[in-house]
């Protein structure tokens, strides 16, 4: 398999799966624990949500042929609380997830060294998926962290629970070597 058709399918599961972790904190929490604020400097969860689906409406929109931040795009309304109730924010965040999927999925190994633009600073198409790749988990690791706190002792653990490291590893090493996508078996850990 060529890197580039690789890169691809790599950057396609990176994306659902911390689409994934983030929906399964989400589950875990009452609807009002989606909208509470620690205080004035943070955001609620549904805040993130609201900023991140702007984001990704805004750069994967017409990806490979207009700027990444859209005139359209009105970044600071994103963090401000007018999200009601939990369906309106799982609406909002799927609609940014659906347009990002969209390009990803159409994406063709000859584009990836084409160069886009992001208020009007130019990269190739890697580097702008890169981007987005690092911007998506800074927000999801918000979401499961204020989950986390939020729920206290309750918590499912959406990785490795703490103190079962070894009994992981023991799993893991008493298989053979093979090449694969470590979110294969996160992703199906997480249905």
């Amino acid at each position: 398999m060529e890197i580039n058709s690789n890169y691809l399918e790599s950057i396609k599961k990176q994306f659902l799966y911390y689409k994934t972790i983030a929906e399964k904190a989400m589950e875990q929490l009452e609807t009002e624990q989606l909208f509470e604020i620690a205080n004035e400097n943070s955001n609620s969860i549904a805040t993130i949500i609201k900023h991140m689906s702007g984001n990704m409406i805004s750069r994967w929109t017409n990806f490979l042929t207009t700027d990444g931040e859209k005139q359209w795009r009105n970044r600071d309304s994103e963090f401000m609380e007018t999200l009601q109730t939990k369906e309106d924010l799982f609406i909002i965040w799927e609609k940014g997830w659906k347009c990002l999927f969209a390009v990803i999925n159409d994406l063709k190994s000859e584009e990836l060294m084409t160069i886009i633009y992001i208020r009007n600073e130019g990269q190739t198409v890697v580097e702008a998926i890169n981007r987005q790749l690092s911007h998506y988990p800074y927000h999801i690791g918000q979401i499961v962290f204020y989950a986390k706190m939020l729920k206290k002792t309750e918590w499912n653990s959406l990785s490795i629970p703490k103190n079962k490291s070894s009994n992981y590893n023991v799993d893991k090493f008493s298989k053979e070597k093979s090449i694969k996508n470590f979110n294969d078996a996160e992703l199906n850990k997480l249905k």
